[in-house]
């Protein structure tokens, strides 16, 4: 069962979470403090994986979100609603709370967004309200990406060479083998 959970959070990251990240990853003010947590090195253990996720798990207020960057986020989540409800739909995600969790995260934050005719356009405690649940999908983004960084490693090292050559925390990341 955990490995076809691990399969729907692969196809997740796929379809939607890793360009999350990117988008995200631009808005955090501060995000070379924990880029060193997210491009994992060789000597990496499996502990080194849970280590780093959960200080991903601890990072509050690192992402400052204004007016002008949730016009394409709201695009982008509404985009991929019903991709997100057939995930929710999934019988098995109560085995995995913490990725239940990042799932609400992110289904709640798409629906604040949608409600929002303009989201361009919002008082500035509308925008504080919604750049707290930005910040609470990011936390919870991290530490799901590099859980499942630390599972591919471990089992299909294929996909895992992948990820590292698309990694949105690494400047030097290049898809193409080299």
């Amino acid at each position: 069962m955990l490995k076809k959970l691990n399969m729907v959070i692969g196809v997740f990251f796929s379809e939607m979470a890793t360009h999350l990240l990117e988008i995200f990853s631009a808005l955090d003010r501060d995000v070379d403090a924990i880029r060193g947590d997210l491009v994992p090195r060789p000597e990496w253990t499996a502990r080194d994986y849970a280590r780093k996720a959960e200080r991903m798990r601890q990072l509050k207020g690192r992402l400052e979100v204004g007016p002008s960057d949730l016009p394409p986020l709201k695009n982008f989540l509404s985009s991929h609603r019903g991709f997100l409800l057939g995930l929710m739909a999934n019988p098995n995600l109560p085995e995995h709370e913490s990725f239940t969790d990042l799932l609400w995260a992110v289904f709640h934050l798409t629906d604040e967004l949608m409600r929002r005719e303009d989201v361009s356009a919002l008082a500035d405690a509308d925008l504080a309200h919604l750049s707290v649940d930005a910040r609470r999908v990011y936390s919870h983004l991290l530490a799901e990406w590099i859980t499942y960084l630390g599972h591919l490693r471990e089992d299909y090292p294929y996909l895992y060479s992948l990820a590292l050559r698309t990694n949105p925390f690494d400047p030097s990341a290049f898809v193409e083998v080299r």
